[in-house]
């Protein structure tokens, strides 16, 4: 039975085919039927349930439809909107009176269901995958496609890779419902490199100055490792920019840039052109300043610095207007926010141009006086806030001063409870009108506590150390069960204990700090307790290490300090004072190290230090500033106090030490009558120590480019006496060479400097007399090292670095020669990691022989390896 169709029914049809080939654009219907929803099928579907559509399709069966109407455009918009579809359409299935019976036909779009990627490395296909969002389950769109597509092809080629090929194909996958496979296929080609850069149109500024101004745009050149010669068009238009700045810094500043081409060698290599225009040289003539009030006249031109007459230059100029390029940098819009004046503005205005010179405003609006209304800290989960708002130079209520705000970032990542790199003063709340800002700290908390948990085999037996540092106690929490998360922490202080034994030493050692004493002032506590115990071992017939706890020497210390801040001669500055008092004891131990094996030895030292810290903004890796601090330790002269004749003492020692030394070359040793006699002497000599020890450390940070940093090291250490009868002491003696760590475990009290390229204590003079290592009495020592982190994250920072250092140590100050050094240089890898340290490994090569006496004519120290554990950063 034929089955016709009425003219109107045809005409409305023909209308919602209309609608649906036109679903994209803005349908304005005039007239259109209405009807009742007779009902509604949807058709097409291969993973989504019908009803689930229907319901959000918005149609109801039994409710009034217009056809043509605008509700059904808006299905068709919002259905396009889910971007799950390849193809929507509308169909009248039935008319029956005033109902209408309709068709939703769709095309699911397929879904991603695994990407397979060839041509690069397999660690980076995650981050592909990533950052293109190629997701398991995402729906596979012409888009998607062609902006994977675009994004390999940019990404590689913005590292050199200018011939980089993408090819993505998609393939049915049976595994699942409307699912496909996709495979990039990527190659990237060889690096296009640049051949020659040709530059037309110049005249005053000769090639070879136009193409250093070029300083990530570099010919091929062999031997050149720093910058490679690779295209990379970001880089290159940063570049031009560069040009125009140095045609500008020489007066140029109608100069510019009249094309740039790249002009293809072959598939690896390209020229590249660059045509200018250099137009006329120009000078500064006068300028003025208009609007200032707060300073002078004369005090903008100083700060400003150019003069008239002087060569135009207009970088110079935008930099001593505002320099971008240094937050501390010495403008006149730090010097207005400097004092206040936050929202400040300075515009340097050319009003005249006449011939070959300018004459510029500097036109000023100083705005209003702005003080800092609230100040805040977040992020700080553990660290109480008292102990960061003592380190801000920012409260409510001073006036605003970037500088200010400057030194408060540095002071906070000082602490080494927060990473250092992510410390972020945010201006918040601005009103010129009233003269207040606001100011947020935000700070992410790292490590503050250590834990150093070692073992191992050494000097003949197992060495155990135990070590707990916590860098961010809370003394005052001490008897809080609730604060014990595991310790309790958050007031700043320092608390460390060690623990260190073997079967020939023990090492116990207590320290507590306590930066505010008393808590409204930058003074600083420091106590420390020690005991080290050193027992004499020996090897027996069979090689194993006999050790006789009957025979030990043995050092018990305490010491006290405070070190307070000052302002003079600025406030980076700091003043130490400690008193310590040291016992030693020595119980039938006779090694020869020491004068005497039976007897004790006491010191009482007071010492002052005067040391300035400006490096920063980091702890682990500061990248500017200075640290230096020099110190004197004294003893009283108990000499000058007694009425010994000491010049007797030292003599009939001499003469007892040389006979013992030459019965030692005779194979034979003292009578126990002259070894009583000896041993009787130095202890008379050095019952009390006295002596003088002056030292010197100076650290200096420079950053070359980015965060490339050169630290450059001097040191130097001289141990003196008071009276020559008495003699120089024994104890506090230097021992120069090696990683610094003081390996070769005797407890004498020395200070062991790393000198890297040369074995432990290597470069400690020989005592002619003993023949013996006895440590130096002056030393001197200097480091050039330059540094580049890999990471600088929380869990860990980490840094390369290239070394040459050099030093020495002597006997005698009279032997003393600053240029008599031993040399070295290597490389090296240092990773600080808050729970453990910092630990590191050197390769060092050292030039020069070093003072042992069998290394005599054996040439160079060669190769060495050391591992770095807790050294200073």
């Amino acid at each position: 039975m034929t089955k016709y169709i009425s003219l109107e029914h045809f005409i409305t049809l023909l209308l919602l085919l209309i609608t649906t080939l036109t679903y994209s654009q803005e349908t304005s219907y005039e007239d259109g039927k209405q009807y009742i929803l007779g009902g509604l099928e949807v058709t097409g579907l291969q993973s989504y349930n019908e009803q689930t559509v229907k319901t959000y399709t918005g149609l109801r069966v039994g409710e009034p439809i217009t056809l043509p109407g605008d509700k059904i455009s808006e299905v068709i918009k919002k259905l396009w909107g889910l971007e799950l579809f390849s193809d929507i359409s509308f169909y009248i299935t039935d008319v029956q009176g005033d109902q209408v019976f309709l068709e939703l036909q769709i095309e699911e779009r397929p879904t991603l269901s695994a990407v397979t990627i060839n041509g690069i490395k397999q660690r980076k296909t995650d981050e592909i995958i990533k950052d293109t969002d190629l997701k398991k389950g995402k729906k596979i769109t012409k888009s998607l496609i062609a902006n994977t597509k675009n994004y390999l092809q940019n990404k590689y080629r913005k590292q050199g890779y200018l011939n980089t090929k993408v090819n993505i194909i998609t393939a049915k996958d049976t595994v699942d419902t409307n699912t496909e496979r996709m495979l990039i296929n990527v190659d990237k080609g060889e690096k296009v490199k640049i051949r020659d850069i040709i530059i037309e149109g110049n005249e005053e500024l000769s090639d070879k100055r136009l193409r250093k101004a070029l300083k990530n745009t570099k010919e091929k050149q062999f031997g050149r490792f720093w910058k490679k010669s690779k295209f990379i068009g970001d880089d290159f238009e940063e570049d031009l920019t560069s040009l125009i700045d140095k045609y500008a810094e020489n007066g140029y500043r109608d100069a510019r840039v009249l094309s740039d081409t790249t002009i293809k060698v072959n598939e690896n290599l390209i020229d590249v052109k660059i045509t200018v225009e250099e137009g006329d040289k120009y000078y500064f003539g006068d300028i003025d300043f208009v609007g200032n009030t707060v300073y002078t006249d004369r005090q903008l031109s100083q700060v400003l610095g150019i003069k008239k007459g002087a060569t135009y230059n207009g970088v110079l100029l935008r930099k001593r207007i505002a320099d971008d390029s240094k937050p501390d940098g010495e403008d006149l819009t730090n010097l207005y926010q400097n004092n206040g004046y936050l929202f400040s503005q300075i515009n340097p205005v050319e009003v005249s141009a006449a011939n070959d010179t300018i004459d510029f405003e500097i036109r000023i609006i100083e705005g209003k006086e702005t003080f800092l209304n609230h100040v805040t800290v977040v992020g700080n989960d553990k660290t109480n806030d008292h102990v960061i708002f003592r380190e801000l130079r920012t409260r409510p209520g001073q006036k605003y001063s970037k500088d200010n705000i400057i030194r408060s970032v540095r002071e906070l990542g000082q602490l080494g409870f927060f990473d250092a790199e992510q410390i972020k003063p945010d201006i918040q709340n601005a009103d010129p009108n009233s003269g207040t800002v606001d100011l947020k700290y935000s700070l992410v908390e790292s490590g503050s506590s250590q834990i150093e948990l070692q073992g191992g085999y050494g000097g003949g037996g197992f060495i155990g150390t135990l070590g707990l540092s916590f860098s961010n106690f809370s003394i005052q929490n001490l008897f809080n069960g609730e604060a014990y998360k595991p310790v309790p922490m958050g007031d700043g202080q320092t608390f460390a204990l060690r623990l260190q034994a073997s079967r020939t030493f023990r090492v116990y050692s207590l320290n507590f700090s306590e930066p505010w004493l008393g808590g409204k002032k930058p003074v600083r506590f420091n106590m420390s307790l020690s005991r080290t115990q050193q027992f004499l071992a020996s090897f027996s017939n069979s090689g194993r290490v006999e050790v006789n706890k009957d025979q030990q020497f043995s050092i018990t210390g305490i010491s006290l300090g405070l070190a307070k801040r000052v302002q003079w001669p600025d406030d980076f500055f700091t003043v130490s004072h400690a008193v310590g008092y040291q016992l030693y004891d020595f119980q039938n131990y006779r090694t020869g190290l020491f004068n005497f094996g039976n007897g004790k030895s006491n010191s009482l030292a007071y010492t002052i230090g005067i040391s300035r810290s400006s490096a920063g903004p980091g702890r682990i890796y500061p990248i500017t500033g200075s640290n230096f601090e020099i110190s004197a330790k004294f003893t009283p002269p108990y000499s000058l106090f007694s009425d010994k004749d000491f010049a007797a003492l030292k003599d009939r020692s001499q003469e007892l030490s040389a006979l013992q030394l030459e019965r030692q070359q005779q194979g034979l040793t003292l009578n126990e009558a002259e070894r009583n006699e000896l041993e009787s002497i130095d202890q008379e000599r050095f019952n009390w120590l006295e002596y003088y020890k002056v030292k010197f450390a100076g650290d200096w940070y420079t950053r070359l480019v980015d965060k490339l940093v050169l630290r450059t090291n001097v040191e130097f250490g001289f141990l003196g006496n008071y009276n020559s009868d008495v003699g120089k002491v024994p104890f506090e003696r230097f021992f120069l060479g090696g990683d610094g760590l003081g390996r070769n475990f005797t407890l004498d009290g020395r200070e062991t400097i790393q000198l890297r390229g040369y074995e432990n204590n290597s470069l400690t003079p020989v005592d002619p007399l003993t023949g013996q290592q006895e440590g130096g009495i002056v030393y001197n020592k200097y480091s050039l090292e330059l540094r580049y982190p890999l990471t600088l994250k929380p869990s860990a920072s980490i840094y390369g670095l290239v070394f040459t250092e050099a030093g020495n140590s002597f006997n005698n100050f009279q032997e003393f020669n600053p240029f008599l050094i031993k040399r070295s240089a290597g490389v090296g890898l240092r990773i600080f990691m808050p729970a453990f340290g910092l630990l590191g490994i050197d390769f060092g090569y050292g030039f020069d022989e070093d003072l042992r006496p069998q290394s005599s004519g054996s040439g160079p120290s060669g190769w060495q390896t050391h591992f770095i554990i807790g050294q200073q950063f």
